[in-house]
């Protein structure tokens, strides 16, 4: 198992409009998450910076990284780009965050 941790910003206003974008959220996106090796992907707000700050756990050996080539992906990332900060090509910016505590 892999487990990554990003953060991602989220434009003020929109913090509604996200809640709302991922409680109705693809149903085939979820299922090309999962066909890449996704299989416990979270995200979490703080309200106060609009931080977003998303861990994903993946099965080893996953084809994760190939998701951006994927066509649902790039149309959810047009879906996304007007309420977050986005490179050129829609991708949400991403910082990676590195592990400094685990507790299992």
């Amino acid at each position: 198992m892999d487990r990554i941790a990003f953060k991602m910003q989220l434009k003020p206003g929109f913090e509604a409009e996200y809640q709302r974008r991922h409680d109705e959220i693809w149903p085939e996106m979820l299922a090309e998450l999962r066909a890449a090796g996704v299989y416990d992907y979270s995200i979490f707000l703080d309200p106060e910076t609009l931080s977003l700050f998303g861990v994903q756990k993946r099965v080893e050996g996953s084809t994760a990284a190939t998701l951006a080539q994927k066509a649902i992906v790039q149309r959810w990332w047009a879906h996304m780009k007007d309420i977050m900060e986005t490179n050129p090509d829609n991708s949400p910016k991403q910082w990676p965050l590195r592990e400094v505590f685990r507790m299992e």
